[in-house]
C-alpha cells in the first residue's frame, strides 16, 4: 500500500518549498495539485475562454494533458507536451485560478487523476483539499496556516525574485480574494480537515517547519511499523 502526506493551506505558508525538500528527506514523490489547476487556468484563458464559459471549458477538459515531472527533485509542468513551470505562475493567472478551481467539471476531472497518482507511490501531496476530499484517509494530514500579512510578504518577496513586479498591497488584495474565493466556494471548499495537524508557519523559519513535519511524519510512520 502506497503511503500519503496531504499537505494543505492557503498561499504563502511555505507549502511548496516544504513538500519539495521533506520529499527528498524522506524520499516520497512530490505532486503539487495547485499546479494541475493552474494548468487548466493557463489552456482556457490561451483560448480566451472565462470562467463562466462552462461548455468552452468543458471542451478543454476533454482535450487536457497535464504531466508533472519530477526531475533531480525539481518538478516540471508540463501541458499538452510543453513545459509551462514559469507561465503558471505569473499574477495573471493567480488572478484566475481560484475562480476555475471552484468549477465543478474542472474539479472532477483532476481530483480522480489526483488519486490515481497517490494511490501508485509513496507520495506528498500539497493543496487545498487533499485532506478533505482528495485523500480523506490520508496517512499523516497537516494543515500550514500562517498570517495574511506574512503570507504577502512571503509572496511579494518570491515575485520580485522572479522579476514579477507587483506592488505588497497588490499582493495582500489578491490573497485576501483568492482566500474568500476558496473558502467559499460550494464545491471543496478550502477548510482544515477535523483530523489535520496545524501548523503555524507565521514565526517560523523554513527549516523549522520542515524539521516539525518531518518529525511527525516519522512518529506516524514509526507508529504505523509497531502496529504492522
Amino acid at each position: 500500500m502506497s503511503f500519503i502526506v496531504a499537505i494543505d493551506g492557503p498561499a504563502g505558508t511555505g507549502k511548496g518549498t516544504v513538500t519539495k525538500e521533506i520529499a527528498k528527506k524522506l524520499n516520497l514523490i512530490n505532486i503539487d495539485t495547485g499546479s494541475m489547476y493552474r494548468c487548466v487556468t493557463l489552456a482556457c484563458m490561451q483560448k480566451g475562454i472565462l470562467p463562466s464559459q462552462i461548455d468552452k471549458i468543458q471542451e478543454v477538459l476533454n482535450d487536457i494533458e497535464i504531466n508533472l515531472e519530477n526531475k533531480s527533485c525539481i518538478q516540471k509542468v508540463f501541458l499538452n507536451g510543453k513545459d509551462v513551470s514559469k507561465e503558471i505562475r505569473t499574477p495573471e493567472v493567480d488572478a484566475l485560478v481560484a475562480k476555475f478551481a471552484a468549477i465543478k467539471c474542472v474539479r472532477d476531472k483532476l481530483t480522480p487523476i489526483q488519486r490515481k497518482m497517490g494511490e501508485e507511490n509513496n507520495v506528498i501531496m500539497e493543496g487545498r483539499d487533499i485532506g478533505t476530499v482528495v485523500f480523506p484517509n490520508a496517512d499523516v494530514k497537516i494543515f500550514l496556516d500562517c498570517s495574511v500579512e506574512e503570507r504577502a510578504n512571503r509572496r511579494y518577496k518570491q515575485n520580485l525574485k522572479k522579476g514579477i513586479e507587483e506592488s505588497y498591497e497588490e499582493v495582500l488584495s489578491s490573497i485576501k480574494e483568492r482566500h474568500k474565493l476558496e473558502t467559499e466556494r460550494k464545491i471543496a471548499p478550502f477548510v482544515k480537515a477535523d483530523d489535520a495537524i496545524l501548523v503555524d508557519t507565521t514565526n517560523m523559519s523554513i527549516d523549522e517547519v520542515i524539521s516539525k513535519i518531518e518529525e511527525i511524519i516519522q512518529n506516524k510512520r514509526n507508529n504505523c511499523s509497531n502496529v504492522c
